[in-house]
Parts: structure tokens; sequence; C-alpha cells
């Protein structure tokens, strides 16, 4: 258990080191784009240490100064399957946003979707020596938390305390400086299969780039895309990528789950491509140009030129109407969505005080979605695009930059993580416990 943690106190020392100089690069390695941001910080003296165990910071002291985006290669289901083929993608895309900013960046930030996370609810607790709560005192009681045994081959990205309790008190943000005699803690803890975050830092170095940290993507399009309200009172963050969909859950301003379905807007592209029997890119064009899940009387009127080039006139000449492009796109569309509501019913969402879905990610933007996601999550859902950064292109404001805006505020503002504390080194917890996602229904 140990490791990890050590990795993730460098990563974070490494940030502040590139916070210092000034420059970060933000990288989003995902299945289908690799975008690259390049920030600006307004320099050390406007960096504040104390953001607390609190919640991440709107708008921050930084401005994107460079951006680019190379269509990915050597990614499957949100992870590096052909090392080289990613390395290339990922200089292109650094290279391109060095050269706009026009300054050289050696630490970046990575954020990756797939890897089969897991996510447990731990808890802790901690007699106070002293009657007033110190910042020893929140290491102790994190340290005091039974972790479960994650397992072979397992790696740590996320370890947040997301609740403190002092005494009879609960749902404090943070404890210190109050009076009490007795803290409890509750903690997420977010696993991933090593081997994803592995092979990515290990990208990254060929590339390099020092990685000054790492986050779910997950994590970080709910960061960009649920507006405060939806953050604090529960909410669900659906980003639909190209090869994987990621699921989190937030509540209190702190992520308490998240999840990933291996399918995409990847997956919906190769069923046109099969089923129209069209190259992919053809398949891609025609499932952004004409694509929905709605299907209209008018949609059997409208015709769709296939093209292509392959020598056959007849082949070449093909016209499909919109209706049968809809009757292929729809299935696999409502498969992801009946996988993640799976995923959101095995998190006990319906226990949240609001139950509010915001979709988000590139293949958030077929026409319709909406009202289909309504009707199979059955609650209120809504489109989220990231929040405005300054100085972000206008190219790089659409709902598939939600996990790299997302990127840039956890860049700017980590929330408190386990690996923040001095946590006492006999106390590297190792014990085992069940796997919890209750505690949130007991405490709010």
């Amino acid at each position: 258990m140990t490791d990890f943690y050590q990795t993730q106190r460098a990563m974070r020392h490494m940030r502040r080191a590139a916070m210092q100089r000034g420059v970060i690069a933000v990288l989003d390695v995902g299945s289908s784009k690799i975008a690259c941001l390049i920030l600006k910080f307004d320099g050390p003296e406007k960096l504040r240490d104390g953001d607390g165990v609190g919640s991440m910071a709107g708008q921050s002291s930084f401005k994107v100064i460079g951006a680019a985006t190379t269509r990915s290669r050597g990614v499957r289901f949100g992870e590096i399957a052909v090392m080289n083929e990613t390395e290339r993608a990922v200089r292109t895309a650094v290279q391109a946003a060095q050269k706009m900013a026009n300054v050289r960046v050696d630490h970046a930030i990575a954020c990756f979707s797939g890897a089969e996370p897991r996510s447990y609810g731990l808890a802790g607790e901690w007699d106070l020596q002293d009657s007033v709560v110190s910042e020893q005192d929140v290491a102790r009681v994190l340290a005091a938390c039974d972790v479960p045994d994650i397992g072979p081959g397992r790696e740590v990205v996320h370890a947040q305390p997301v609740n403190f309790a002092l005494d009879h008190r609960t749902g404090l943000g943070d404890p210190r400086g109050q009076i009490g005699n007795r803290l409890a803690c509750d903690m997420h803890l977010l696993t991933v299969d090593a081997a994803v975050v592995q092979n990515l830092l290990y990208c990254i170095k060929r590339c390099d780039l020092e990685l000054a940290g790492i986050a779910s993507s997950a994590y970080v399009s709910g960061i960009s895309s649920l507006v405060e309200d939806e953050q604090e009172l529960g909410a669900a963050c659906i980003d639909m990528g190209g090869g994987a969909t990621g699921v989190s859950i937030f509540i209190k301003k702190h992520m308490i789950y998240a999840d990933a379905v291996r399918m995409g807007g990847d997956h919906v592209t190769a069923d046109i491509s099969k089923g129209l029997q069209v190259p992919l890119t053809t398949a891609e064009r025609i499932k952004t140009r004409f694509g929905g899940v709605h299907a209209t009387g008018m949609d059997d009127r409208e015709m769709i030129d296939i093209g292509g080039d392959s020598g056959d006139w007849e082949k070449d000449r093909r016209q499909v109407s919109r209706t049968e492009l809809i009757g292929i796109m729809r299935p696999r569309v409502e498969e992801i969505l009946e996988e993640t509501r799976a995923r959101l019913d095995a998190a006990g969402f319906e226990h949240l005080p609001s139950q509010q879905i915001v979709l988000t990610g590139g293949g958030s933007q077929i026409p319709g979605l909406d009202g289909l996601a309504t009707r199979i999550l059955g609650q209120r859902v809504r489109l989220g695009r990231p929040l405005r950064v300054q100085g972000l292109p206008q190219a790089a404001t659409g709902a598939a930059f939600a996990s790299a805006v997302g990127l840039c505020l956890f860049a700017a503002h980590p929330q408190d993580e386990w690996w923040d504390f001095d946590i006492p080194a006999e106390r590297y917890p190792a014990r085992s416990m069940k796997r919890a996602v209750k505690w949130f229904k007991d405490n709010w």
C-alpha cells in the first residue's frame, strides 16, 4: 500500500514545482482523440495552498495558452493497446500545443477512461489527544480508515475524504481548527487496473514529460460539467467517450462513486460500418452528419448518399434512408444507456436527495439522446457542456472536451487526498472491508 502513496506524493511535489515555473500540460488520452492543453499560471504568489479538504474551486488563476487535438491511435476502451502509436499521437498533440503556446513544457497531468474502476466507501475514527483538530489528527483519522484488500494488479488513483464528523456533528468539509473529542471520516477510494496506469506513465515518460498527476476521466468530467448545485445536492455525470463511458456520482461537492462501461461512440460507428458495409471513416462522417436515435415519418423520405471510392459504380452510388441509419444506431445507444443504468442502480443512486443526470463527452452529441436517456435512466437528464475556462479556443468548448477542461480545474485545485497528509508510516491501512457505497445514505 505504501508504494502508490509515495508515488502520488512525489507527483504532488512535481505539480507544485511545475506551477511555480508557471506552465503545465494537461493531457486527455482518449480512444478517439488525444487533447493537450497548456496552462499558464499567474505566478506562485497567487496559489493558495490552503484549499483545504474542501471542494474544487471554480475559476482559477490560470489560462489556456496552447491547445491541440489529434486523432487517437493505439487506444482501445480508454486503455493503451499499442504503445508506440499512442506515443506518436501524444507527441504530436503536445508539440502542436507547445508551438501554439510558444513554450516548452516538462510536466503533464493526464486523465484516462476505462481501466475497470472500482469504488469503495471507507470509514475511520480517531480520538483527539488535544481538543482542537490539527492537521496531524486529520492524517491519523485517514490512516484509521479500513482499507479493503483491493486485489493484485490494482492501484489507487483517488483517495478523498468526503465527509468528516466531529462528535455528533456530521457533514463537515474541513474539521481543522474545530473543537471536539472524537473525529470520524468517510473516504472514497477509487482503484483501477494498475497496468493501465503503468502504461500511461511509461508513454508520457517516452514523450519526455514528467507525470505530475493522474485522474480518472469520469471524475474530471463531473468537475467541469456539473454546476455547483448539482455537485452539492447530488448528481451523476455520464461521460460518453469514444471507447468507454464514464459514470461518476457527486454529492456535497465530492465524488462518491465512479465506474465505467466499456462501450462508447466508436462502437456506434463500428455498427454503422458493419451494417452499411462502409469504411469506418465514412461511417463516422455519416454518424456525425445524419445520426440520431428517434425516427419520424420524415426520415423514411430523407435519403443519405453513402458515397465511396471503391471503383464499383453501383456500390458507390448507394443511398440509405435516415430511418435505416437510426435503426442501426439506436440499439447500441440503448445498450450503453442500459449498462449505465445498471451501474447507477448498483451505486444506490436512487437514495440521493437529487437525481439529476448530466450527459457529456463527444458521444453525447447524438441528436435526441437526452430524450432517450430520460426514458431509459428514468430521471431528469440534461446535456452538459464544460465550464468556460479562460483562453480556451472556441473549438475546445464542446462536450467532447469535458474531461480536458475538468483536468485543468483538477490541475489548478486538486482536492485534498490521502497522500497530501503525512500519514505515520506504521499506520498505512491494510485491513479489509466489504465493498460499500451505502454510507452516504446513512450520513446524509
